[in-house]
């Protein structure tokens, strides 16, 4: 009887819908000296329960379905109950049939700054700006939702990025840097809106083909996968002509460079000269990890 009990336990915690990250949130207050480091360790709880419990969908996602994303935020200066900083963040999804984990987006927004009182509620309403910590907090969850929805279906993120739009607009009405297109030129207003935008489809339509025809597939057949990630990664070019040097190119490579000059610097052997030549022309910056991939 008690088996019995354990294995229905069992089953059942496997059908319990959950929330969709599975999120590691680290504060970083090494700059800060002579402080309470006090209230760093409650509002690093506080955004971890925020982020990992918040229902962001309505899609129901079991507990193995939970997207691995870590948000890394850096304190350069705190007084009162203002901060200011940085933020990466982070995330990845597992390849079908393997141990291996792919990242998938990689991102660190410089124009983090907001209020904060030590044990305040921290609640995300979608129709209203009312912290640009949630507001920042609850952009990037529906964005890294966005990113690991589009590797698994063609432009499948589209629902989550028009939701980090909303956010986008909404928060413009403040004073907080990075909504807007008058802060810069790569910040959150550029990320979600360029990634919702036509030009940039090819991009995102790689990002399916490159994970959920090609690396899912490598368990099966190795090289046949390897031919499709070169596709994948080829067909970027169609962004480039049209828009060299773009911000979501950019976004792709930070994540994915250390990725593809693993997967080419390894057996078995095919014709990636052309493919060498490509990833020098769309992303330069990463040419010394190009020439390390052996021809």
């Amino acid at each position: 009887m008690r088996k019995i009990i354990i294995c229905f336990v069992l089953l059942f915690s496997c059908l319990v819908q959950s929330q969709e990250l599975n999120c590691v949130v680290q504060i970083n207050s090494d700059r800060i000296a002579k402080t309470n480091q006090q209230i760093f360790k409650t509002l690093e709880k506080a955004l971890t329960e925020f982020v990992n419990k918040t229902k962001w969908t309505d899609r129901s996602y079991r507990q193995s379905e939970r997207i691995d994303c870590s948000m890394f935020i850096n304190i350069a200066s705190y007084s009162g109950d203002q901060f200011s900083g940085t933020i990466q963040i982070q995330s990845s999804r597992p390849i079908f049939n393997s141990t291996y984990t792919s990242p998938i987006f990689n991102f660190n927004d410089k124009d983090f700054s907001f209020k904060y009182v030590e044990y305040e509620n921290l609640f995300f309403n979608p129709n209203s700006f009312d912290s640009n910590l949630v507001s920042v907090l609850a952009y990037y969850s529906n964005i890294i939702i966005g990113m690991d929805a589009d590797t698994y279906a063609p432009l499948g993120g589209t629902p989550y990025f028009s939701a980090a739009q909303s956010i986008a607009n909404t928060a413009q009405q403040s004073s907080y840097k990075g909504w807007s297109q008058s802060d810069g030129n790569q910040n959150r207003f550029f990320l979600v809106n360029d990634l919702l935008s036509n030009t940039f489809a090819p991009i995102r339509e790689a990002m399916y083909s490159y994970h959920f025809v090609a690396l899912d597939g490598m368990g099966d057949d190795l090289k046949g996968s390897k031919e499709k990630v070169k596709t994948a990664i080829m067909s970027l070019d169609k962004v480039y002509n049209l828009r060299p040097n773009a911000f979501v190119t950019r976004v792709f490579f930070d994540a994915k460079a250390d990725e593809i000059q693993s997967i080419f610097s390894a057996g078995p052997q095919m014709n990636i000269a052309d493919l060498v030549e490509m990833l020098n022309k769309l992303s330069p910056i990463n040419s010394t990890k190009w020439a390390a991939i052996k021809l």
